[in-house]
């Protein structure tokens, strides 16, 4: 299934903020609504704490993935719900391209590097992570902490590691491409990835489709394919034993960016582009 996954996906790799579908609560109790915000990821708890002490606005957290989320402006195309969506840039792209979005320049706009947003706005960078393990070492029961992607399959890491749907999920679609191309594949030859999964598949992995922070730090998966950001948040904010280790074969960085569907709450998009929010999301 992943080897198919991984031929089929898009090339592009980051993250995006969007306006989106369907709300995790009934809109009308909702000043604005964002999808795929969720407390656990890139500390949205803070930042919409934040957008509300600023801004005045209430967002509520929603659960969704990347996928989900384009999922969900498709099926509201025609009667669009949210304001605004955050997700890895494939799947911004595909929402660009699928016209699920409106352009919006915010505030800062024009000091994003090239590459790093849509010339009309409908993507753009808000903030980055680097792919690596984010490790509970206390839950490791002794194991050594991993130093790269080949130490996943060893049999003492046998069902500790952890890694979000890559269909689904965009950080496990970043964290796929992270291992293709560690392993020595590329863009058109998705095979040393492939053959990575299907070695760790017999470790018995877990695969789930939403963010699992809380799973991590509570030591349910001692292992995660991940992102920096959260790492450090669980060990850092939330005091954890935790380890983030950028693995010895190489990593990449992934890019959050984010995009307008509805110009009802264009404020909030441009409160998010503000240094001060887009340091928050790596803390």
């Amino acid at each position: 299934m992943i080897g198919t996954a991984l031929k089929s996906m898009t090339v592009a790799a980051g993250l995006i903020l969007a306006a989106a579908a369907t709300p995790a609560q009934d809109a009308a109790a909702a000043d604005a609504i964002c999808y795929n915000c969720p407390p656990e990821w890139a500390d949205w708890a803070s930042q919409l704490q934040a957008i509300k002490a600023e801004l005045g606005l209430d967002v509520p957290h929603d659960n969704k993935n990347s996928g989900q989320t384009v999922a969900q402006l498709t099926a509201e195309r025609a009667n669009p719900v949210a304001d605004v969506a955050y997700y890895g840039v494939s799947f911004g792209i595909q929402a660009a391209e699928q016209g699920l979005v409106e352009p919006y320049r915010p505030a800062g706009f024009d000091d994003i590097a090239e590459g790093l947003k849509d010339p009309d706005g409908r993507w753009f960078t808000i903030h980055s992570g680097t792919i690596g393990l984010f490790v509970n070492v206390e839950a490791l029961g002794g194991a050594p902490v991993p130093q790269r992607w080949e130490d996943l399959l060893d049999p003492a890491y046998k069902g500790m590691v952890g890694y979000l749907d890559p269909t689904s999920a965009f950080v496990g679609y970043a964290g796929a491409v992270a291992i293709n191309r560690a392993m020595g594949g590329d863009f058109t030859n998705w095979q040393p990835g492939i053959d990575f999964f299907a070695k760790l598949s017999k470790n018995d992995p877990i695969v789930p489709k939403q963010t699992s922070y809380a799973r991590v730090l509570s030591g349910e998966i001692p292992i995660m394919i991940d992102y920096d950001f959260n790492a450090y948040r669980a060990k850092y904010k939330d005091k954890g034993d935790i380890a983030f280790v950028i693995p010895a074969e190489g990593s990449l960085v992934g890019m959050s960016r984010p995009m307008l569907k509805r110009a009802r709450r264009t404020s909030l998009v441009d409160e998010a582009m503000q240094p001060r929010r887009r340091g928050q999301a790596r803390r």
